[in-house]
């Protein structure tokens, strides 16, 4: 009896050690699954999450098993962070598998990408560790290839900002003279046709008919008379004052011979008290206060007249020092100054730039499409006007769309070190950030520089080098370009994609890659042979980078 019972006591120990004294068996494939497959990057990463269902009986209770995701391609391998699952009967922090009924693990991926893993696998490695012996299991693939669709969002095809020049071609200059009447005449007197601001206006007017660059636009009189006489006795001596002094200015015109005066207008105001209200308010006056309060307190010109009359306190005193201000006729001429035409400005340039004022040589540069002439436009504005800051970014963005990126961000320095407060300049140091991978600097450069409008484009940019693509499509806007379309692509909005790819100004290889990208995505054979065959004319390695990419993988691209 007691030898029944020694030998059943032995066979539960012996049921009880399974799964624990053998060994794990070999991961398969089929136990798992990757979202996404392929995998495909999100800005400048390629996340994914490999998803394992483990059957039962398979994971031993006192197995740890330390799970290496890691992508293979050509030219190496990259791992990624390394997950621990474990038997129900270890004390450790893993993803636990029941052995009876197994269990679900996650293992997360990400890596930055790079072109070498556009062919590339994704896989599992397995150490086992059972009461401190270790031992490997065979790696196994779980993923393939990747989409690198978003990496195409680049930086060096952003515009660079340009400060803009002040520029005018037409400058417009007023010149004023009055000539004052005494009380309830309007007869001009020689003392006022001699006093300076008459003989300086008349002067500008002789000067401006004979320049070939000035033009006389026209000649404004506006007479008026004090408030200190009846409402009707000044309207009539207002219009004589206008009367008179139009006559006057049209015979001073043909004693000078200028013809080419624009259009002389006039008018009158029978009684000027917006001015007598305002010269009162800047004066000492007595009791200006209760003059004020009578113009507030009466709308009727005859009455607030009367009413001030009354104050025989002060009315003597405003007759002196206000009323005689107020009988006048006030002429103003309006003169353009008429700038250099372009063909001016760029002969001006070609012999003797230094001829050019600061406004006109940056405009000048504006004047061509040629990146190499904008560069020796703007390198001259910076030897002509070395404290230019405007000029200093100017020629870095010209140095940017060279690709000379390291003397560009040296330009914009220098431009930024000028004037701290340009905003050009930050917009353009964030777009160098961006090339260089310093993301976090770049967008509090481009957000500095709001109001900018290629600010727009390097901030949706930067926003899909995060993979932010939502963000992206918002500061993108209306703009027509590869990385507005881009962000489109990415949105899998085709329909908007196609239309920002059809409306941009210079399309270049990438364009009509994104195009291919396009017609791919939307079932479109003719138009993805097409559009490579476009993209491979402009620039021969995308005929290399189609045949790797898995957007393509279901089109016969034999035709490209």
């Amino acid at each position: 009896m007691k030898k029944h019972i020694l030998i059943l006591s032995l066979g539960a120990v012996l049921i009880g050690m399974t799964g624990c004294n053998k060994k794990v068996g070999e991961f398969q494939s089929s136990f798992f699954s990757t979202n996404p497959t392929p995998l495909e990057t999100v800005g400048e990463n390629v996340p994914a999450t490999v998803t394992g269902n483990i059957p039962a009986k398979f994971m031993q209770k006192n197995a740890k098993v330390t799970v290496t995701p890691v992508l293979t391609y050509a030219n190496g391998e990259t791992q990624g962070s390394p997950v621990l699952i474990q038997g129900e009967n270890v004390r450790a922090n893993g993803q636990m598998v029941s052995y009876a009924v197994g269990g679900t693990v996650q293992v997360p991926f990400n890596t930055k990408y790079n072109a070498d893993m556009a062919q590339s696998d994704l896989c599992l490695d397995f150490e086992v560790d059972q009461n401190g012996k270790i031992y490997g299991l065979p790696r196994v693939k779980v993923g393939y290839g990747i989409i690198a669709t978003s990496t195409l969002a680049s930086a060096k095809t952003v515009c660079p900002a340009i400060a803009p020049d002040n520029f005018q071609r037409i400058i417009n200059e007023k010149y004023n003279a009055e000539i004052m009447f005494l009380i309830n005449q309007a007869i001009i007197r020689k003392n006022q046709i001699d006093a300076a601001d008459y003989v300086d206006l008349n002067k500008r007017l002789i000067e401006a008919n004979e320049a070939p660059n000035q033009e006389i636009v026209g000649i404004d009189i506006a007479s008026t008379a004090s408030p200190d006489g009846t409402l009707a006795f000044n309207t009539a001596l207002a219009e004589r004052r206008e009367t008179v002094t139009t006559d006057f200015i049209e015979n001073q015109l043909k004693k000078d011979n200028i013809t080419n005066f624009g259009e002389i207008t006039s008018s009158f105001t029978p009684e000027d008290w917006e001015g007598f209200q305002a010269l009162v308010e800047k004066s000492n006056i007595q009791d200006k206060d209760l003059i004020l309060s009578v113009l507030k307190m009466y709308k009727d010109p005859n009455q607030r007249e009367e009413e001030i009359r009354n104050m025989s306190s002060v009315f003597d005193e405003l007759a002196v020092e206000i009323l005689p201000k107020l009988r006048y006729s006030k002429i103003q001429a309006s003169i353009n100054i008429i700038g250099k035409s372009d063909a001016e400005l760029n002969e001006c340039f070609d012999k003797d730039p230094s001829q050019l004022t600061e406004e006109e040589i940056l405009y000048t540069a504006t004047l061509t499409n040629d990146n190499a002439r904008k560069m020796a436009i703007y390198k001259k504005a910076t030897e002509l006007y070395p404290q230019s800051a405007r000029a200093w970014n100017n020629l870095g963005a010209t140095e940017y769309v060279a690709g000379n990126y390291s003397q560009a961000k040296a330009d914009f320095e220098k431009a930024k070190k000028l004037n701290p407060s340009l905003k050009e300049a930050d917009m353009n140091l964030g777009l160098c950030e961006l090339i260089n991978g310093n993301y976090a600097k770049a967008q509090e450069l481009i957000g500095s520089a709001a109001g900018v409008p290629e600010a727009k484009d390097a901030l949706g940019v930067y926003y899909l080098t995060q993979g932010e693509v939502s963000k992206a499509n918002t500061a993108f806007g209306n703009a027509k370009t590869n990385n507005a379309a881009l962000a489109k692509i990415l949105a899998k909005d085709y329909s908007a994609a196609q239309s920002i790819l059809n409306a941009v100004p210079n399309p270049d290889a990438t364009t009509y890659y994104l195009d291919a990208v396009v017609a791919a995505r939307t079932n479109n054979q003719a138009g993805v042979v097409s559009n490579l065959k476009k993209a491979i004319a402009l620039d021969p390695a995308c005929a290399q980078k189609a045949l790797t990419d898995l957007e393509f993988a279901n089109y016969n691209l034999a035709g490209i």
